[in-house]
C-alpha cells in the first residue's frame, strides 16, 4: 500500500464512516457506523464530522476513490423512536447518509477527474476525506508540474492547517466572478486576491466603485476621476477624453426620443467628424452649414475612401462642444426651392424639425456643463486616464486602482465611463498590448456596469463592454475578475463565462438559481450550502475544480473600507 492509503493518507481507519448499502446514477447511500456519537472526531489538528451534512467523503473502490459530499443523513422510519430523548443518540442507531458523487482519483497518480469513472460496489468502505488531501485537490488537476507562482487564498473549513493553495490560472485563466451578500466577505475577498498577486510580477487593473480599496500601497498606483470624498495622497486625478467615447456612448448620454431626434444626432455627428477631416468645409463658427448651400463639394468629400472609413468609425473624433449648434444645421429641407425643385443644393431651415430636436438639444447642453461629467468634457481635468493605463503596462507598478466614486450616478455617467474604460481595455488586448503581460481587470460592484441599456427602442445603447472582454478578452491576455453582491443582475451570458466562481453565502434564491444556470459544476444539491456560509466562507466552483470546495478566506493584511456606519460610537456622544 502505498504512502497515500496509509493510515496517514486517504483511506484513514479513524476516518472510517461506513459501507455503501445503495447505488444509483446520482448518489449512493451508505450505512454510518458513528451515527449515534454525540459529536465528530479530531485529528492532526483537524474536526472531523464522521458523518456530518455537508462533510466531503471518499469511496474506497476496486480501482479508483470516488469522491462525494453528504448531502443528507436520515434513520429509516421504523427506528426514528429509537433515539434517546434526553441524551439525543441511540446506542444502536442505524442511520443512512446519502451522497453525492462529484469526482473519481486515480490511485496510481492520486489526479482528480470530474466524473464519476466507476461507480461502487455494495459494501465498499466509506471515509470521512482528509483535510489535508481537500486542500491539495486544485493542485492534482491539470498540470503535473509544481506550480512556480501560487495564491493563498485560505483554508479548508474546519481546518486551521489546511492551506489553499491554488494557482492564478485557476482562479484568473478564464475568468473568475466573486459573489456574495452583504456582510458575507466578497470585499476581503477580493483584497486577499489582489494582495495575493501583489507577491509577484503582476498586472491588475482594479475599477474601484466605491473606493473601499483606497489602502493599497505597495506597488500600487492611484488615480481617480471626479472629485472622491478621500483619496490617498499622491492619487492622480485624470480626465476620460471625449474620443474613448463612441457613437452609442452619445446616444446613452443625450437620449434622443422618437423617430426624429436620433437620426438628426447622429447626423451632427457624422457632420462634426466630416469638418475635423476636412476643415475647408467648416464655417467661421466650426459647423458644417447645409441650408441653401450646394450640396457637392460635401458629397465628394463623404465619399473619398478614406474619408467614408473615418466617418464609419464610432470612435473617430470630433468638437462635442458644437452639437447642439450643428444639430440645427441638420434641421434643414433635403431639396432647395425652385421650378422644378433644385436637388443639388439643400433647402433653408426646417423650423418644425428644430423644434423637434429642442428638448434633446438642452438635454446636451445640461451634460455637457454638469458636474457629472466634468472629467470627460470640462477643461484642466488632469492626464488622460488611458494614458495612465497605457503607462502602467509598462511600468514597474503591479496595481493601477482607477477610483470611480467621484463620478455621480446623473446621465449615466458611472456606467458609460466604465464603460468606455472597458471598450479601451479590449481594444489595447486586440493590438495584442497583453500577451506577454498579462492582465487582470477587477470589477468591484459589476452589476452597476454590466449587462445596462439606455435609451428607448428606436435608439437602445448596450453597455456590452465587459461582456466582450468576457467572450474574447482571454486569448488576448486580458481576464476578468468581477465582484458583485446581486448576480441576478449580472446577464445569464457573462457569467456562464466565469470560468471560477468564488460564491459567499447568498441568501436570495434567484442568485442562487443564476450561479446554478451559469455553472454547469454547481447543481441544487450543491447551492443548497450557500446560505448557510459563515462570513469569510466560500464555495469555490468552475471548470479548473472537479469538486465545489468551501474554504474559509483567509483575512487580507490591507482591509477594504466596507464598515458601514458605526451607531454604537456616534449616536453614544451627547
Amino acid at each position: 500500500m502505498t504512502d497515500q492509503n496509509s493510515d496517514q493518507g486517504l483511506f484513514n481507519a479513524r476516518l472510517h464512516i461506513g459501507v455503501v448499502s445503495s447505488v444509483t446514477a446520482a448518489n449512493v447511500r451508505v450505512n454510518l457506523h458513528e451515527a449515534g456519537a454525540a459529536s465528530g472526531s479530531m485529528l492532526n489538528g483537524a474536526r472531523y464530522g464522521l458523518g456530518e451534512v455537508g462533510e466531503f467523503t471518499v469511496i474506497e473502490s476496486e480501482h479508483f476513490a470516488l469522491l462525494g459530499r453528504i448531502i443528507e443523513v436520515r434513520l429509516p422510519e421504523r427506528d426514528r423512536h429509537s433515539l434517546d430523548h434526553d441524551s439525543g443518540a441511540g446506542a444502536n442507531v442505524a442511520a443512512v447518509a446519502v451522497i453525492q458523487l462529484l469526482g473519481t482519483v486515480t490511485l496510481d497518480s492520486m489526479g482528480i477527474i470530474a466524473g464519476v469513472s466507476s461507480y461502487p460496489r455494495l459494501g465498499d468502505r466509506v471515509y470521512s476525506a482528509p483535510i489535508g488531501f481537500l486542500s491539495t485537490i486544485p493542485l492534482r488537476t491539470g498540470t503535473s508540474e509544481k506550480p512556480t507562482v501560487t495564491l493563498n487564498l485560505g483554508r479548508v473549513s474546519g481546518a486551521s492547517v489546511a492551506a489553499m493553495v491554488l494557482t492564478p490560472e485557476k482562479i484568473f485563466g478564464r475568468h473568475c466572478a466573486v459573489l456574495g451578500a452583504t456582510g458575507g466577505g466578497k470585499s476581503y475577498t477580493v483584497s486577499r486576491l489582489i494582495e495575493e498577486c501583489l507577491r509577484y510580477r503582476s498586472k491588475i487593473i482594479l475599477l474601484d466603485a466605491t473606493g473601499e480599496y483606497r489602502k493599497f500601497n505597495a506597488g500600487t498606483k492611484h488615480v481617480h476621476l471626479g472629485s472622491p470624498t478621500k483619496e490617498p495622497d499622491g492619487s492622480t486625478k485624470c480626465s476620460l477624453p471625449p474620443t474613448s467615447f463612441n457613437e452609442l456612448d452619445f446616444m446613452a448620454l443625450f437620449e434622443p426620443a422618437g423617430k426624429s431626434q436620433a437620426p438628426k444626432l447622429r447626423a451632427a455627428i457624422r457632420s462634426l467628424r466630416l469638418v475635423s477631416i476636412n476643415p475647408s468645409l467648416a464655417s467661421d463658427r466650426g459647423l458644417l452649414v447645409r441650408a441653401n448651400k450646394p450640396k457637392r463639394d460635401i458629397l465628394a468629400e463623404e465619399n473619398k475612401k478614406e474619408t467614408s472609413k473615418k466617418l464609419d468609425d464610432p470612435s473617430s473624433a470630433f468638437n462635442v462642444s458644437k452639437l447642439p449648434n450643428q444639430i440645427l444645421e441638420e434641421c434643414v429641407y433635403d431639396i432647395g426651392l425652385g421650378n422644378p425643385p433644385d436637388d443639388t443644393k439643400w433647402g433653408g431651415y426646417n423650423q418644425n424639425d428644430a423644434s423637434y430636436c429642442m428638448p434633446m438639444i438642452s438635454r446636451i447642453n445640461s451634460v455637457l456643463c454638469s458636474k457629472a461629467l466634468e472629467c470627460v468634457f470640462g477643461e484642466d481635468q488632469g492626464p488622460s486616464v488611458t494614458d495612465q493605463i497605457t503607462s502602467f503596462i509598462s511600468s514597474a507598478d503591479r496595481l493601477l486602482r482607477i477610483s470611480l466614486e467621484g463620478i455621480p450616478f446623473e446621465y449615466h455617467a458611472r456606467e458609460i465611463i466604465a464603460n468606455a474604460l472597458g471598450r479601451f481595455l479590449l481594444a489595447e488586448a486586440r493590438r495584442k498590448q497583453f500577451q506577454t503581460v498579462p492582465v487582470i481587470v477587477v470589477v468591484d460592484e459589476a452589476h452597476n456596469f454590466l449587462g445596462r441599456s439606455f435609451g428607448s427602442e428606436d435608439s437602445l445603447s448596450r453597455l456590452d463592454s465587459f461582456e466582450l472582454i468576457a467572450k474574447e478578452g482571454r486569448k488576448y491576455g486580458l481576464n476578468l475578475c468581477l465582484a458583485t453582491q446581486r448576480p441576478r443582475d449580472i446577464t445569464e451570458g457573462v457569467l456562464s463565462q466565469m470560468g471560477t466562481l468564488i460564491v459567499h453565502r447568498l441568501t436570495n434564491d434567484r442568485d442562487r438559481e443564476m450561479v446554478e444556470r451559469a455553472c454547469g459544476e454547481i447543481d441544487r444539491s450543491a447551492s443548497a450550502f450557500l446560505p448557510n456560509l459563515e462570513p469569510g466562507e466560500a464555495a469555490i466552483v468552475g471548470v479548473d475544480f472537479p469538486i465545489p470546495l468551501t474554504i474559509q478566506i483567509n483575512e487580507p493584511s490591507v482591509r477594504p473600507d466596507s464598515m458601514g456606519a458605526q451607531y454604537q460610537e456616534h449616536w453614544a456622544k451627547s
